[in-house]
Order: C-alpha cells, then structure tokens, then sequence
C-alpha cells in the first residue's frame, strides 16, 4: 500500500481516530493546528480555492506565495506537496466525485514537478466534523482510500478531520477549524480566514451551487457569513440566467492575473 504515515505503510482504519491512536504524531500535529489562532490572509499573493475547485503553483512562482480556502464544514481541504520541487496542490472537495479528484491532485503536483528532483509527496487533510449525518466521516475514508490507491508513495504528515476537528456546544456538533492556508515558499500550513475571494468570486460560487443538490449539508455548523454568501450568489445566478451568454459570448474566457500591488486585476474582457 503507498500510504505512508511516519514511514510505515498504513492499513486504512474505520475512523481517523483509529489513525491517530495508531500513529500519536498524527495526533499531536492535529492538536497543534486546532490550537493556533486564526491568521486573517490578506488578497497580495493569495490564489483563494473555492468549493470544488483545485488550485497548483510552485514556490518559481512569482506571482502566487499562498493558497487557501477556508468554509469548509462537513467538506475537507487536501493540500499535496512535493518536497523536492515545492510544487503544492491545494483544493476543497465535497465529496462529489473523489474518485476522480485524487487522481487529478496527484497528476496536477507531478505536472509541476521534475522527475528527477528528490523528495516525496505529502499530503494534509483538513475539515470535517461529526455531523449527524457522517458525511465527513464518509469523505475522510474516500480520500484515505483513494490516496491509497495511487501508484506512487504518499506520506500522510496531517490529519486533522471528522472527529479530530469537532466540537460540541449545546448538544450540536460544529468543525474547530474552517479554513487554512499554505505557504509555497515555506510549506507552512496554518488555520486562515479571508475576506477576499476573487476574481469573479460570485460567479466561481455559482458554478459550485448550481452543480450541487443542497445549499448546506450541514445548516447548523456553518460560519456567521454563509447566509449572505448565498443569498448574493443566488441574485448573481437570477441577473445572469444565462452566463455563457452574458459573461463569456463567443465562449471567450475571462483573464485574470496577478498585478505589482499582488491584488488580480482583469487583463481580457469577452468583448476583447
């Protein structure tokens, strides 16, 4: 099996808990990440990942210095990292299809990666808690295992999901940590919030809304703001009905890049 945690080879347990009682490193790092306090990430250098979206840099990069996505609740956020390129992967997956996200992480850090640089691949789970309805323990086993599967060998260094990131207030279950960023310089991984979201931050929120069933899996344990999030994102949907012709006509794409300040700035409209 090429999931490795601490360089011994992993049999997938029934519950991450069971994990981390296997391997007290594990444990101790999760409960170093939940103490840290919540690092508010400002919009120079950040490439912000929204639901079901996947982002991938290296530290040549000279535009992008972080990666972070934050309102996860029963979804988890999975950052991937080879040590010998820096290159890393950060996306947050809601379980929609995970079968087919693994392999595109895995195939999007080795993209970036030079095959002949030392080094292995790491890789850190975040997100989840123990809702009623075991969403996020069934996430936490569908990542695990399709890690697992993959031909090349992955080292497990964080594991801090499910019921390693719950709390309990009032008899209702809430995550401890909602959101992280990474440090592609510096490969540090910390609890993060952001006000920025962009570019095209309602219409990328749009796209993860209109592809999925529920506006929440889990109503109760989601952050102050995911009210007005929706709310403005459904006006976005009910002003555009029809994005493919109001926003991209002739199916061109809308540009975007990094400026000298660090903040995005649009380089291409569909009318250009």
């Amino acid at each position: 099996m090429p999931l490795f945690v601490d360089g011994q080879r992993v049999r997938l347990p029934r519950s991450a808990a069971e994990l981390v009682r296997a391997h007290p490193l594990l444990e101790e790092r999760a409960r170093l990440l939940r103490g840290q306090s919540v690092q508010q990430v400002g919009p120079q250098g950040l490439l912000y990942v929204q639901q079901r979206e996947l982002a991938v840099t290296s530290p040549k990069d000279g535009s992008i210095s972080i990666l972070g996505s934050d309102d996860a609740t029963t979804c988890h956020i999975v950052v991937l990292r080879h040590t010998g390129s820096g290159a890393t992967c950060l996306t947050h997956c809601d379980g929609s299809d995970t079968k087919a996200e693994v392999p595109l992480i895995m195939s999007s850090i080795k993209s970036f990666s030079d095959h002949s640089e030392c080094g292995r691949l790491e890789v850190h789970l975040v997100g989840g808690f123990s809702d009623d309805r075991q969403l996020s323990q069934k996430l936490t086993h569908q990542l695990l295992s399709e890690f697992d599967k993959q031909d090349d060998d992955i080292h497990l260094v964080t594991l801090c999901v499910t019921e390693l990131n719950d709390r309990e207030e009032n008899e209702n279950h809430f995550p401890i940590i909602y959101g992280i960023a990474v440090n592609i310089k510096t490969a540090e991984i910390y609890r993060a919030s952001f006000q920025d979201r962009g570019p095209e931050e309602q219409l990328r929120a749009a796209r993860a809304l209109a592809g999925g069933p529920n506006l929440s899996t889990s109503p109760l344990a989601e952050p102050p703001h995911f009210v007005e999030h929706i709310r403005s994102t459904l006006m976005f949907l009910k002003k555009f009905p029809s994005p493919e012709n109001s926003l991209f006509p002739g199916n061109k794409a809308l540009l975007y890049r990094k400026n000298e300040a660090g903040l995005w700035e649009k380089i291409s409209s569909p009318g250009s």
